[in-house]
């Protein structure tokens, strides 16, 4: 008989299980490119990695530009796959995952959208991986909000105390600890 557990373990997809970060920065930097923009990696690393493309894509084209941001927001999405080489996944962490897998529930929680989460996990061999996965389209309020979080935590019914949320930037942490979680940060991994 299947017990039921009351623990969740949370984790980030970009800069936590995998480094994203140059996927999507080469992606990104192509659909602006074709739109007559360019996008500096040292800014893409500073002021744009880990957050909602409607966060800082309006920084880069201007404000008040909804149809471009989606245009170059849709294009992103389509050089995503062809970009894939660039991603590098945490092991070690996917290790702890797994190591843990009988005491918690698995969530996936990330400002990514679905179509580049399901590309990057089948790519890797990972979509088996997860109990629960939200991504952009199932948030209305991205990271610093801890929406994502506390839908994952009501949909296994596990209380905040018993949820441990595995988080890189900022926004995610800030997110994470608003939850009452126990937050473990990742710095940064080969």
């Amino acid at each position: 008989m299947h017990n039921k557990k009351n623990k969740l373990a949370i984790f980030d997809l970009d800069g936590t299980l995998f480094d994203t970060k140059d996927i999507n920065y080469h992606s990104y930097k192509e659909a602006l490119e074709a739109h007559n923009f360019t996008l500096d990696y040292g800014f893409y690393c500073s002021e744009c990695n880990g957050k909602s493309y409607k966060q800082f894509l309006p920084q880069i084209i201007g404000q008040g530009k909804e149809n471009l941001m989606e245009c170059i927001h849709k294009d992103k999405k389509m050089l995503y796959p062809k970009n894939i080489e660039y991603a590098v996944e945490n092991t070690h962490l996917f290790n702890i995952l797994n190591a843990i897998r009988n005491q918690y529930y698995i969530a996936l929680v990330t400002t990514a959208n679905r179509e580049n989460v399901n590309t990057l996990l089948t790519h890797f061999g990972r979509s088996n991986c997860f109990d629960l996965i939200l991504t952009q389209e199932d948030i209305e309020y991205p990271k610093p909000n801890p929406e994502g979080f506390l839908k994952a935590i009501k949909f296994f019914g596990v209380e905040a105390k018993d949820t441990i949320i595995f988080e890189d930037s900022d926004v995610g942490i800030k997110a994470a600890n608003a939850v009452g979680a126990n937050v473990y940060c990742v710095l940064g991994y080969r």
